[in-house]
């Protein structure tokens, strides 16, 4: 089959970089919510995404990537060969397509989207959509055990909501994505559970009263078997232990690797998935969430940009941009980070709510200097994250500005936290390398 001439497939350098930069060029943003492209463009590949590893789809507000990190940990302590599908990427487009226990390499995706390319003859098609036929594609020419998809926003039309999985996931639900996805709890909620199929077990976290409302509605709605944190299962931390319990026992396993309350029911999530799963996880497997890795998630940076700060101080990173994800941080800054000056460092994404991500974190931080990255997407300009603030927050200009005053200012050792948009995230692990 010919494909008409297109930016993707006439001097194509193969560079991940130059393949998101041409897709954007190629398909515009399409507003309408529809699975009927993806459908007809999967139809024309031979429908790869029914010929996948069994599959757990996550979705949610905050807390999915976190939740696959924790299923891809423990899915390969047991063993098994994982295929992972996770957005956005911080760095590389690369990020998004783990193929049995490794990172698609850049000649495999760009021959993939060429192929899809050629197949889709420029038809009408949203980036994400593309991604998401090329994670289709890979996982199917690709053998392994499981397969986790996450959705990219909510779930009903989700591009991702095509698969059939063998266990869902919601993570919990709040305020985000409103434009899109409704101005209610209720509504939002919705969406997110609209990844719920007829009579396939789906793993729910504790929700706010509305949110689980409708997810008990729709779960009867379908006969969907559904697990509820602190009904169906249960996570206790200890000092060096988390606990898990549900109707099949009890397991003892060491705190998972990733920081703050917010994971061990993320972890939770993880283990009841795939104790409602069809695979068969030895329970030592389950062990994994000690090594689960996931990064712009409160992690911590030791490379170049280290060099800009004062010595034993440290640079931490943590991509959240929604009202929820300020009052998890603000927790644990509250339980772990009570032992040094905290200085914030914050860049946000364009039309998201900075003032109540923000208010949880003012009183916990010594300063709060808002940037914007060159390279930042649709970044919200320092004026209105400063007026968000209360005027308490300064202009830092950017990451590396920011980091230069912190140090002019301060000889003793202090904690940095640079936090806020994903794309924020990106561009410093970027610099940091």
């Amino acid at each position: 089959m010919t494909s008409k001439s297109s930016p993707i497939l006439t001097e194509f350098s193969g560079r991940s970089g130059e393949i998101l930069e041409r897709l954007n060029k190629l398909y515009p943003a399409l507003i309408d919510l529809s699975l009927d492209r993806l459908k007809r463009l999967l139809n024309d590949l031979g429908n790869p995404e029914q010929h996948m590893p069994p599959i757990i789809h996550v979705a949610g507000t905050n807390g999915k990537g976190s939740t696959c990190a924790f299923l891809r940990a423990i899915g390969e302590e047991a063993g098994l060969k994982v295929h992972v599908s996770t957005s956005p990427h911080l760095v590389d487009v690369t990020e998004r397509f783990r193929i049995a226990g490794h990172l698609v390499s850049e000649d495999e995706l760009s021959t993939t989207l060429i192929e899809i390319e050629h197949v889709n003859q420029q038809q009408p098609i949203t980036v994400f959509e593309v991604l998401t036929a090329a994670a289709f594609v890979l996982f199917a020419r690709h053998p392994a055990d499981l397969a986790i998809i996450e959705v990219g926003l909510g779930g009903r039309f989700d591009a991702t909501n095509i698969i059939t999985p063998m266990v869902s996931v919601i993570t919990s639900i709040s305020m985000d994505h409103e434009a899109f996805l409704g101005d209610t709890l209720a509504k939002i909620a919705t969406e997110k559970a609209g990844i719920i199929k007829q009579n396939i077990p789906v793993i729910v976290d504790q929700q706010n009263p509305e949110a689980l409302t409708v997810i008990k509605e729709i779960v009867h709605s379908l006969n969907a078997p559904c697990f509820i944190k602190d009904q169906e299962w249960s996570v206790t931390p200890t000092t060096s232990q988390l606990i898990y319990k549900d109707s099949k026992g009890t397991l003892e396993l060491p705190l998972p690797s990733l920081l703050g309350q917010h994971q061990f029911r993320n972890a939770g999530l993880a283990i009841a998935a795939l104790r409602n799963s069809k695979l068969s996880i030895p329970d030592n497997a389950y062990q994994g969430i000690a090594k689960a890795v996931w990064p712009a998630r409160l992690q911590r940076l030791y490379g170049k940009l280290t060099d800009l700060i004062t010595p034993e101080s440290e640079i931490w990173l943590d991509g959240g941009h929604n009202p929820d994800a300020g009052k998890i941080l603000a927790q644990m800054i509250q339980e772990k980070w009570q032992d040094k000056p905290l200085h914030l460092i914050v860049g946000m994404k364009d039309n998201k709510n900075v003032h109540d991500y923000l208010a949880p974190l003012i009183p916990l931080s010594t300063s709060i200097q808002a940037v914007v990255e060159p390279d930042q997407h649709l970044a919200m300009p320092i004026s209105e994250i400063i007026k968000a603030s209360g005027d308490y927050a300064i202009s830092g200009g950017t990451v590396k500005e920011a980091l230069l005053t912190l140090k002019q200012n301060h000889t003793a050792p202090i904690r940095i936290l640079i936090c806020g948009s994903l794309y924020l995230a990106g561009s410093v692990l970027r610099q940091d390398q």
